[in-house]
């Protein structure tokens, strides 16, 4: 009899931002509407089947304020909003961000939808997204807000529930009672994701096993140098991070939450990516673990021999691969290392197959693998680990996998030399001992993807900066210093590294960079100490922001009034394109788009800068909510614009670090805010002299917390002019 071991590792990363409460992608709560609950509920009809589920804390924490009707994201907002009451810009924000589904499976089988997608592409060609919104009704956008949220709803729901069945046979012409329904729907899938997982625990079908508690990568944490064991001449982040107790604390929070969810400490540990090193064994031991997984390559390094595989794709020592092991020296955990071909199989290529013969196939090379292993161990039973991501391949299938799903089930459940075991009873005996494991993940057997590029250990560096600024705090308020903390390990999550270098990229890259130095900005903010500059510009080098900002081209003379005196007041200023709607990193509240323009600029003396939004900037500027000019280069000067006693004023409230003009003087800052906000900033103030570089974003802030600036990526950048500057710049 041959043991299959079946983990489906279900993640997403931590999208909330702490100091806004802003959930800044969808995924977890389309995900939850068709994969997490789905996907364990499917097992009812398969008693006989038993998988282990891996749940990542970051992933379990967002679902629960999801289910409690308390979280919200953008994408949520905009869809649930009265169609006829949407702003241009949130009609944009549809037509740009509501077709992010698989178009082949989840797209062009409904008709509505896919009208509606082609609508936007014959538009498209040369057009923003703006100038798209005249062509699509209110009668299409309401459509497309219902299908952009149905097409993620569970399939088995698509069969059975009168309510989604009902939708789907209506197609279009939508009303709002319809989205209230989809609402209704939504909320009920999401609140049956964590009770399901916790049924199928108690009949025993199903282990759940957990990841350290926001993803990071365990190696790392403990010490980042562990890279150079794979790559000895790279490069490295300007400061070594070695922290294995933030390590400890990742496990020691999973296995809380675990237990407050479930009622049970976790026994099993998929540590994030599959990443181990010698230096995590000991302090997954000491979190109480049993058992950790990780890749065949893995095992394959550590023992100095290769699973070389016959054309038929089979293992040719199956008796190594096939078993589990125990790891470390003193203090030891069970390991199970999984066949990278076999399920990269389920997760990349049957997809394509028809659905019988990939069950069919699939089923085949498992009894063929442990036959082959009995013969080479005189009787042995194979242990085969399947290991795989839960949720992103089945939108690449034929009804979202479940058509798969169910003929493999049926033919592991029938089959009379397979039998399926959770992680738990998998590991339950290892015969050897591994007393040292190779330092890698699941991917290539390195930490590439991590800590390889050069944008990568610039955010190392960061956070090394952080780690060091947050220790050495004092005075701290004890809720401020908890804050910090959280912080601290969001930021050390695996996920903002993903997307950093030249090996993935998505179209969020940026949203992921952003929220990434967020976080980081975040613990100075709570620690109460200056937040480097370095923080507001992206890490991103491989794919340069598109954020578009026009330099001056000629010396401007504004009259400070907080309006537009006349054309010509401005004319020869730079400018900055704020992002568009599809940006996803916005507040959600109504009030996110504060600022919708800003124009710069200049003469002998004086800095120049005009800020204007959809609403005038003197209901902007109230108590709660200030804006800020906060200044890269001179490093540490930051000018705020608040309102006090029906007063509008801006404040140095930070001098530069480093002066060039010592006792130099600051004369008074001019503002004024009516429809429009204006400043006018003596270079004195900021002690810069001609040819120097001046570079600034602005911020808006609300009860002291930054919750937007602009621009995203990159600073305003000027230099200081001298009196020929007009004519340099002259054009006919």
């Amino acid at each position: 009899m041959t043991r299959v071991a079946l983990l489906w590792h279900m993640h997403q990363p931590f999208y909330e931002d702490l100091a806004t409460g802003e959930h800044v992608l969808p995924w977890v709560r389309f995900h939850a509407i068709k994969d997490y609950w789905g996907m364990v509920a499917l097992l009812r009809e398969f008693p006989a089947i038993k998988a282990t589920f891996n749940l990542v804390p970051s992933l379990l924490v967002q679902l629960e304020a999801f289910a409690r009707d308390e979280a919200r994201d953008r994408h949520l907002e905009i869809g649930l909003k009265r169609a006829d009451t949407l702003t241009e810009e949130e009609r944009a924000y549809c037509i740009e961000q509501f077709f992010h589904a698989h178009r082949p499976k989840m797209i062009d089988p409904y008709p509505r939808y896919a009208e509606l997608l082609a609508r936007r592409e014959s538009n498209g060609v040369g057009l923003s997204v703006r100038s798209q919104v005249s062509q699509f009704s209110t009668d299409d956008i309401r459509d497309l807000q219902v299908w952009h949220k149905l097409v993620w709803i569970d399939p088995d729901y698509f069969d059975r529930d009168e309510r989604v069945r009902a939708l789907v046979a209506k197609g279009r012409r939508f009303s709002e009672e319809d989205k209230a329904m989809l609402r209704a729907v939504e909320l009920e899938l999401i609140r049956r994701v964590v009770p399901e997982y916790r049924d199928a625990a108690a009949r025993g079908q199903v282990e759940i096993s957990t990841s350290p508690f926001y993803h990071p990568i365990l190696p790392l944490l403990c010490d980042t140098d562990v890279y150079l064991r794979t790559h000895p001449a790279s490069r490295m982040p300007r400061e070594r991070f070695r922290r294995p107790e933030d390590a400890a604390e990742q496990l020691t929070r999973a296995v809380e939450l675990h237990e407050r969810l479930f009622g049970r400490r976790p026994v099993g540990l998929w540590p994030s990516e599959g990443s181990v090193s010698d230096a995590m064994v000991p302090l997954v031991a000491a979190a109480g673990f049993q058992w950790m997984a990780t890749d065949e390559e893995i095992l394959a390094k550590s023992i100095g021999r290769g699973f070389p595989r016959d054309r038929d794709s089979n293992v040719e020592n199956p008796e190594a691969l096939y078993r589990p092991y125990r790891v470390g020296r003193e203090a030891q955990v069970a390991c199970g290392f999984r066949d990278h071909t076999l399920s990269d199989l389920i997760g990349f290529s049957y997809a394509s197959w028809p659905t019988d013969a990939a069950a069919e196939n699939f089923v085949h090379r498992l009894a063929t693998a442990g036959a082959r292993y009995t013969a080479r161990t005189n009787g042995g039973e194979a242990t085969i680990f399947v290991i795989l991501d839960g949720e992103n391949a089945w939108e690449h299938y034929e009804g979202q996998g479940r058509p798969f799903l169910r003929a493999l089930y049926r033919r592991l459940a029938s089959h009379p030399q397979l039998r399926t075991v959770t992680m738990g009873e998998a590991c339950a005996a290892p015969k050897d001992t591994l007393p040292s494991i190779f330092p890698g993940s699941w991917i290539n057997a390195d930490f590439y993807i991590w800590v390889g590029h050069a944008d990568d250990q610039r955010a190392w560096s960061q956070l090394a900066d952080a780690r060091r600024a947050l220790e050495s705090a004092t005075g701290v308020p004890p809720e401020a210093m908890a804050r910090a903390w959280e912080e601290m390990l969001i930021a050390e999550g695996s996920d903002w590294f993903w997307w950093y270098g030249d090996d993935h990229s998505s179209d969020h890259d940026l949203v992921f960079d952003e929220l990434f130095r967020r976080h980081v900005r975040n613990i100075y903010r709570a620690i109460g100490q200056p937040v480097p500059e370095e923080l507001f510009v992206s890490n991103i080098t491989t794919l340069p922001p598109q954020a578009g900002i026009a330099a001056p081209s000629g010396f401007i003379h504004p009259v400070i009034d907080g309006e537009l005196t006349n054309y010509f007041e401005w004319l020869g200023a730079g400018s900055v394109d704020i992002l568009p709607a599809g940006d996803a990193m916005h507040e959600v509240s109504a009030r996110a788009a504060a600022v919708s323009g800003i124009e710069f600029g200049f003469d002998l003396e004086n800095l120049y800068v005009k800020v204007a939004g959809p609403s005038p900037m003197r209901d902007v500027i109230n108590g709660d909510q200030q804006l800020s000019l906060n200044f890269l280069k001179p490093e540490g000067c930051r000018i705020v614009v608040s309102r006090a006693d029906g007063n509008v004023r801006a404040v140095m409230v930070d001098r530069p670090r480093v002066r060039s003009t010592p006792g130099g003087g600051c004369p008074d800052i001019k503002v004024a805010a009516g429809g429009l906000l204006e400043l006018q900033v003596p270079f004195q103030c900021l002690d810069v002299s001609t040819d120097s570089t001046v570079a600034f974003i602005l911020s808006l802030n609300r009860h002291g917390a930054e919750v937007e600036h602009y621009p995203r990526h990159r600073p305003i950048e000027l230099q200081v002019p001298d009196e020929r500057f007009p004519a340099k710049n002259w054009t006919t």
